[in-house]
């Protein structure tokens, strides 16, 4: 599996899936919170399938 994630689209994804997660547990207490886990897992694993589709890239290469 190739990355294709960035730096700084992987801290965005962690940022936004902690707090989506956060839904779960504070606030609205709505189960939607764990829609988080998506962008927590891309952030992860480095790779997003949804990119691979599309043919997006946001990795520096070297």
């Amino acid at each position: 599996m190739t990355r294709n994630v960035g730096s700084i689209d992987r801290a965005l994804r962690i940022i936004v899936g902690i707090v989506l997660l956060a839904l779960v547990f504070v606030g609205p207490k709505t189960m939607w919170g764990l829609i988080g886990i998506i962008p927590l897992a891309t952030a992860l694993m480095g790779n997003c399938p949804l990119y691979s589709i599309i043919g997006v890239n946001t990795c520096k290469t070297k």
